[in-house]
This record gives C-alpha cells, sequence and structure tokens, in this order.
C-alpha cells in the first residue's frame, strides 16, 4: 500500500503503557503513518532511522515509508530479511546487526520493525542487545501484531528445540497502528488476529465479549469504527495487565489462555495450523476444561465456541491429529514450572484462573470433539 494513498493522518485512539520511565504511547487508527515523520521526530529528534522489515512488507509498505521519512530529512536505511518463521532464528538476528554496522547504525540509532509479529520478534531482539541496546519503534501491519505482539515487550527468536527459546524483555518507545492498511492482509491473517481479539473479551472484559458477539460482521468486513475500537480494547486490556506484570511473573499469564493447548496444536500439526487457528481451537478446549473441573457453565462455553465460529475461526481440532501427541507437547511447554504445567481456566467470561491441577486424562477428555455430559 503507497503511504500517499492511506486516508489523511486520523490517530482515533491513544493508549498508553505504563512502565514508569518506559512507559509509551500506541497510535491508533486510518492514517496514522501519513505523519510518522511527526510521531517519531516528537520522541526522537532527527536521528537516524533503520528500517527493519521482512521483503514482502519492505516492498509493499518499508519503501514507500523510507521514502517519506527522507522526504522530512530523517536519514533512513534499511535492513531486510527473507519472510516466513523460518527466518525467526539466531541467523538473522546475526545478519540484521552486522548490516547495521555496516550502514552505520550508533547507540543514538533508531529501529523501525515494520511487519508482523515475526518481524517485531526479531527487530526488537536486535534493538534490545545492539550495542547493548538501542530505541525501537514498532509498526505492526498485521491484525494479530496490532492487537498482541507489537505490545508488551516481548522479543525473540526460535532454536531448533523449540519457539521463541531466546529472547527478552524490550519495550518500544512508540507503537504507530495505522489500521488502514489491514485492508492488504489475506482474510486468512484477519481471522488470525481476531482469535487473540476473542481471547481479552474471554479473560478480562465480559462487556467487550458482548460487543464482539453483536458486531462480529463489522469485523469480518473491516468496518472502520469496529476495527478501530477492537484494537483500543485489546492495546489496553493487554497494557494494563503488562502495566502490573511486565515479565510476567503472575497475572500476565492469563494472557496465555488457549495457548497451553494451541501451541501444542500448532507443533503437533507441523504448523500447518495458523497460529490464530490454534490458539481459538485451544480456548474452546480450555473452555471446556474448565467444565469439567466446574469452574465454567456449559453456555459460557457454547457462547465462546459460536463466537469463533461466527468469526470463521476453527474450534474443534482436525480429525487425525494424534491426541497423544498433543498432551506430550503439552508436558514440555517451556512455561511449566517445578515440572508441572499452569493452565488459564475461566470460572466466567471475563474471570480467569491459573491452576497446575490439570490431569492429562481432563485434557484429552477436553481436545475430544463429542459433547461433554
Amino acid at each position: 500500500m503507497q503511504i500517499d494513498s492511506l486516508p489523511d493522518t486520523f490517530v482515533s485512539h491513544e493508549v498508553e503503557v505504563r512502565l514508569g520511565d518506559r512507559s509509551y504511547s500506541i497510535l491508533i487508527g486510518p492514517g496514522v503513518l501519513s505523519e510518522a515523520h511527526h510521531h517519531i521526530e516528537r520522541i526522537f529528534g532527527k536521528r537516524s532511522l533503520f528500517i527493519v522489515a521482512d521483503d514482502n512488507c519492505y516492498d509493499l509498505l518499508g519503501i514507500d515509508l523510507m521514502s517519506m521519512l527522507r522526504e522530512h530529512g530523517f536519514k533512513v536505511e534499511a535492513a531486510v530479511f527473507p519472510k516466513g518463521e523460518q527466518s525467526k532464528n539466531l541467523r538473522t538476528v546475526e545478519e540484521i546487526s552486522r548490516e547495521l554496522v555496516r550502514k552505520g547504525a550508533d547507540r543514538q540509532s533508531v529501529i523501525v520493525a515494520v511487519g508482523g509479529g515475526v518481524t517485531g520478534d526479531i527487530a526488537g531482539f536486535v534493538a534490545s542487545i545492539y550495542m547493548r541496546g538501542i530505541p525501537f519503534v514498532q509498526v505492526p501491519t498485521t491484525l494479530l501484531a496490532q492487537v498482541d505482539s507489537s505490545v508488551g515487550g516481548k522479543t525473540g527468536v526460535d532454536l531448533p528445540e523449540g519457539k521463541n527459546l531466546v529472547g527478552t524483555f524490550y519495550q518500544p518507545s512508540l507503537v504507530l497502528t495505522d489500521i488502514a492498511v489491514l485492508a492488504t492482509l489475506p482474510r486468512s491473517e484477519l481471522r488470525n488476529g481476531l482469535a487473540e481479539v476473542v481471547k481479552y473479551g474471554a479473560i478480562w472484559d465480559s462487556e467487550f465479549f458482548n460487543f464482539l458477539e453483536r458486531h462480529y460482521q463489522g469485523c469480518l468486513e473491516l468496518d472502520p469504527d469496529t476495527i478501530g475500537y477492537i484494537v483500543k480494547r485489546s492495546c489496553e486490556i493487554k497494557a494494563e495487565v503488562v502495566s502490573r506484570d511486565e515479565r510476567e511473573g503472575g497475572l500476565r499469564r492469563i494472557l496465555n489462555f488457549g495457548h497451553t493447548i494451541g501451541h501444542a496444536i500448532e507443533a503437533a500439526s507441523d504448523f500447518a495450523v495458523s497460529h490464530g487457528q490454534a490458539v481459538a481451537m485451544g480456548m474452546v478446549a480450555a473452555a471446556r476444561l474448565s467444565k469439567l473441573k466446574g469452574l465454567l457453565d456449559s453456555n459460557s462455553v457454547e457462547r465462546l465456541r459460536a463466537l469463533l465460529d461466527a468469526l470463521e475461526l476453527p474450534t474443534a481440532i482436525p480429525d487425525g491429529m494424534d491426541h497423544q501427541k498433543i498432551i506430550d507437547l503439552i508436558r514440555h511447554d517451556k512455561k511449566a514450572k517445578a515440572g508441572k504445567v499452569h493452565f488459564v481456566l475461566l470460572k466466567a467470561l471475563g474471570e480467569t484462573i491459573i491452576t497446575p491441577e490439570v490431569t492429562d486424562q481432563e485434557v484429552l477428555e477436553a481436545i475430544k470433539t463429542r459433547p461433554l455430559s
């Protein structure tokens, strides 16, 4: 998408992530990127900028953004890597870091991460370690990144042994969330992000969940007012959780609702199942598990399943997937403590509980497609 084809700048929402002297703003609206130069200069002045993007996003947006920033007096260079999860590794981190050295990045330089979650994770990790840490700006271009991965400061890359095993907590200085760029997304990518949006209603805000039930069609049709609101509310919820628990010592773990089982589904499918699809299935399984534990009523389980179904997300694990393999993968979850996996369960829509008191048999029952007794 051309920068000059975006709407006139419209910061419809500003959400602050309150972390003392590391607090930062998330600017949300159609056209935010059309004045990226103004937002960046307000914080950094005319420091040199380094856009980090995958080759696909660089062609779609990065080149125009770089040109626009240069027109407004910034010195801008780029470091580009091949798109896809396969680039999320230490080799890419080294290549980007060496590119920064070759192009003269110093401690005053600013990284601008333009792309989805993979780009944000890689660029944020590079920013956290390059010359022992330089500032960075998030420009999330997928709904999943806008409502989730660009907020909260988690960075990292994969090892052959597993996802996100090397990383840091490192907050951006600014997040520029332009909802107009979502029009370029494939429908499957939009749905991936909507899974995380539903999560926020399920774990924190029952009124938000009600809103999604009423306005799911506006979500799918990218109605600007609906999308602007769901991105804002999702960011508000995550910002509040992160401000209370930045490094996942307690409360922040509720953001993993649906993810413990979801990550196992992803891995069991050899990542043929996308993250959003896996989280949707994982949330339904976690809700069923909550009912099995006597925590959640049947109507709430059905409402969650029905909303995800309305948003065109899968709610049942595909036929033929090895259930025992899913259990084995859950038991090796990297968030296990003292050998025990802690599950985020629901007591009601908008109310969670975290417990390690879950048996393999209960998980097996929850992930089966037959109705619960």
